[in-house]
């Protein structure tokens, strides 16, 4: 008795520790979560009631003439399909670049390797706005001002972030695998393509993710290199719906949900592979 005493108590001391933890970790994620649901939640208000009731007010009745009227008179479909093509070539072109370049610093010997992989990683602490102007002149002088090309050339060959963070990944895949493959007569590209980059899916689809959000929530940039409705994205789509002296709220709500649900299903689609590289590389 005087054993399993101390050991019920231990036991309820742990389970004591980990509801805690499951309450901690259900609050994090209802505020995480709650103003995405209040955003859907009020797009399917009435126009009269978005700012009359509560966020979390349940819409009721309710009504689709929001979705309806920002999609029919404001080019919602191709405000998206513009940033579909946006944010997917940005995307391709991220996780193509950024894996080449990542092998080479991370498998590869070559003199200043270290170096040369510091000073671009160094690059990250530049502020976007020092470089906005110049790539603005660059674009102008190739004429790509309000172009598909100007909007993806100056993020699609790869960030300081997606190489360091693939970079990290190789790294933790054991060099007798190259090894081997090299005896065998592989060269550096099959070695590549055949070894490493079916092992690194996880990341790779991490990587894909990222890419793909920030680019499709990107503003600035489409704000600067865009001057009609020839290549404007979803996001200026949604911050002409706000105007100097008043504002429809309906619609801009309506354009958001619109916009967040391609996040949603990208996320879906590709979240076991985050949490598998967050758990293989150790990343927090």
């Amino acid at each position: 008795m005087k054993r399993t005493q101390p050991k019920r108590t231990q036991l309820k001391r742990t389970q004591l520790k980990r509801i805690a933890l499951y309450l901690a970790l259900f609050m994090g994620a209802a505020v995480a979560v709650a103003p995405y649901l209040m955003t859907l939640n009020s797009a399917f208000k009435e126009p009269a009631k978005v700012l009359t009731t509560p966020a979390w007010e349940p819409a009721f009745p309710v009504t689709l003439g929001n979705f309806a009227k920002v999609w029919s008179e404001y080019d919602m479909a191709g405000f998206l399909l513009h940033s579909l093509v946006y944010a997917g070539a940005v995307t391709v072109g991220q996780v193509v670049f950024s894996t080449m370049a990542a092998y080479a610093f991370g498998r590869m010997s070559f003199p200043g390797r270290d170096a040369l992989f510091w000073g671009y990683l160094a690059t990250m602490m530049v502020p976007q706005i020092v470089t906005l102007v110049p790539l603005f002149l660059i674009m102008r002088e190739f004429g790509l001002i309000d172009t598909y090309l100007g909007l993806i050339l100056p993020t699609a060959f790869g960030t300081p972030y997606g190489i360091f963070l693939v970079r990290q990944y190789f790294r933790t895949i054991p060099r007798d695998l190259e090894s081997a493959a090299r005896i065998d007569g592989a060269g550096t590209w099959t070695v590549l393509t055949r070894v490493v980059l079916p092992l690194s899916r996880p990341i790779l689809a991490t990587l894909a993710t990222i890419t793909f959000i920030t680019t499709w929530n990107t503003l600035l940039w489409p704000l600067i290199i865009t001057n009609g409705d020839a290549v404007r994205v979803v996001t200026l789509g949604i911050s002409a719906l706000k105007g100097q002296y008043s504002s429809q709220y309906h619609l801009i709500l309506a354009a958001a949900a619109l916009a967040l649900l391609p996040l949603i299903v990208i996320f879906l689609l590709f979240q076991r592979h985050i949490v598998r590289s967050i758990a293989l590389t150790g990343l927090k």
